[in-house]
């Protein structure tokens, strides 16, 4: 075997379990396409990950918390209540801290400084354990497996053999395609337009996810901006995918005074002060996330609609969960990949991640839809939610448990 583990994809996930499993033993290899420059300084992509309680206490355990902030101190944002909004009214469903222990329900913190803690915590791993090896530049060809290992032929004709392949290449994964397992996918036919910008009005740490008539807006709070000390935030703009490109094409001064308009002017005048990232909305639940000798982290094992801010938390949660599975075999001198242990990760990962992937799956439906009738039931669904406490509280508990 050249390795015990071999991770296709040096995303955040992929990185994460190999810095998870280093130190334990195991020969470990980490595969992506992308060269090692662009993959160890990864550029600023727009995205603002919403981290969970349990989520921020995995990159804690990892090592990632503290790097973030070596990197930029102010990285984590508060997300200390979350508000949801339909169409005009200005009142909605709050999910408030308060509903918790805890003085804040979850973090936000940029995509690209969650890529670059992880490289160099997996940098710090190798120079420690000399176990991890990353193969970067490397396009695949062929992938299969049998029942001593799994085989990845490189585009170069070398083929290499590990006893369990993990496939962390996003959500339209080359390598699950590969391996012969279908994924059902939901094209929402909307693009997401994000970018960061300053405004006059507080946020106040409230996260807004604002399902207008003919637009999806959401407000991420970031920390005030320590150069001016105006209020900054990520914001999303979710369009029909032919609407977009007008929108995103904007001159900078037409485009600030056009955000505005769309937020209502509830946050005063307000100024980009980031590149803008457009990407397309598409929903992926793999009919199966593990097969002989190979199992799917990250996106690659559920991809989801970015409403509900779960993505990352399940990628997370994915690592942790096939990370202790082959920890365990390990130390117990068992085969990391059999299929007992595999079908566990996948029985234990579908029941966590499914009814949210379908209920997201439904609510993107519903608060996108411009139908007279779903709008009366859109404004009902969040009255009734916001009188009913219980239903907030068991959210904020979701999002503030460690377990």
């Amino acid at each position: 075997m050249d390795y015990d583990i071999l991770i296709v994809g040096a995303g955040p996930a992929g990185l994460c379990l190999a810095r998870a499993l280093s130190g334990k033993g195991l020969r470990i290899g980490v595969l992506d396409q992308q060269p090692e420059e662009a993959l160890a300084h990864p550029a600023f992509d727009g995205r603002e990950i919403a981290l969970s309680q349990r989520s921020a206490h995995t990159l804690r355990e990892l090592g990632l918390w503290e790097r973030i902030k070596q990197i930029e101190p102010t990285a984590f944002s508060q997300l200390r209540d979350a508000q949801v909004l339909n169409g005009p009214n200005p009142l909605g469903l709050v999910i408030s801290h308060a509903l918790s222990p805890r003085s804040e329900l979850g973090w936000f913190v940029s995509n690209h400084l969650i890529r670059q803690a992880a490289w160099d915590c997996v940098q710090d791993s190798i120079a420690t354990h000399q176990d991890i090896t990353l193969l970067t530049g490397q396009k695949t060809g062929r992938v299969w497996s049998d029942e001593l290992a799994a085989h990845v032929t490189l585009e170069g004709g070398r083929t290499l053999h590990a006893r369990l392949l993990v496939a962390a290449d996003s959500r339209f994964s080359g390598t699950r395609r590969a391996m012969g397992l279908a994924a059902d996918m939901y094209d929402f036919g909307h693009s997401m337009l994000v970018c960061c910008m300053l405004h006059q009005k507080p946020h106040n740490h409230v996260a807004w996810q604002w399902f207008d008539y003919g637009q999806t807006l959401a407000l991420l709070p970031m920390n005030d901006d320590p150069a001016t000390g105006m209020h900054r935030s990520s914001v999303v703009l979710t369009l029909p995918s032919h609407a977009m490109d007008p929108v995103a094409g904007m001159a900078e001064p037409a485009f600030n005074a056009e955000i505005a308009r769309r937020f209502a002017q509830r946050l005063g005048s307000m100024t980009l002060v980031s590149t803008r990232h457009v990407y397309p909305l598409v929903g992926v639940y793999p009919r199966s996330i593990v097969s002989r000798r190979f199992a799917c982290v990250g996106d690659t094992a559920v991809g989801m609609h970015p409403i509900t801010a779960h993505g990352f938390n399940f990628g997370l949660l994915g690592v942790a969960n096939l990370g202790k599975a082959i920890l365990q075999a390990h130390a117990a001198g068992q085969d990391i990949a059999s299929p007992a242990l595999l079908q566990r990760y996948q029985r234990e990962h579908r029941i966590a991640t499914r009814p949210l992937y379908l209920i997201t799956l439904g609510l993107a439906r519903l608060y996108t839809t411009e139908h007279p009738a779903a709008k009366v039931v859109r404004e009902a669904a969040v009255q009734i939610g916001q009188r009913f406490t219980p239903f907030k509280r068991a959210i904020a508990a979701s999002l503030t448990s460690l377990r």
